[in-house]
């Protein structure tokens, strides 16, 4: 069951720092960032298994239950049972993930979003803390 936080107010130059802990038998986990729950601007989802890439991280959309394209990331610093930090900084028109390693990826805000009020995390993660900064 995914953790939810509704109400959020997060506009451009906010970063959203996310604290938590990888399982022990991860397969993958995402954080999603959007307007409500149809309208995700940021699907972030590391995957340990992909079984077309192996471990990949994949960002998306998501508008109506529709899925966009998929833009893959091969930089890949997580491990499994691992206690990670998150920083994934709102910048109006892209969403700039910082990784734990410091390598940023970034992702456009495809649709284009005002504001970010709507966080979930699903999958094989325990989130221990959050802040917006």
């Amino acid at each position: 069951m995914p953790l939810e936080v509704f109400n959020m107010d997060m506009k451009s130059g906010t970063t959203l720092k996310i604290k938590g802990k990888i399982t022990d038998d991860a397969n993958r986990f995402a954080v999603n960032l959007g307007s409500n729950l149809d309208k995700i601007g940021l699907h972030f989802n590391p995957r340990f298994d992909d079984g077309t890439d192996g471990t990949v991280i994949i960002c998306n959309t998501m508008c109506d239950d529709c899925w966009g394209d998929e833009q893959r990331e091969y930089e890949f610093p997580f491990s499994k049972g691992d206690e990670v930090k998150i920083h994934i900084t709102f910048s109006g028109d892209t969403f700039e993930i910082q990784l734990p390693n410091g390598h940023v990826t970034k992702f456009p805000n495809r649709l284009s979003l005002d504001k970010v009020e709507h966080m979930s995390v699903d999958g094989d993660f325990k989130m221990i803390s959050f802040k917006l900064s």
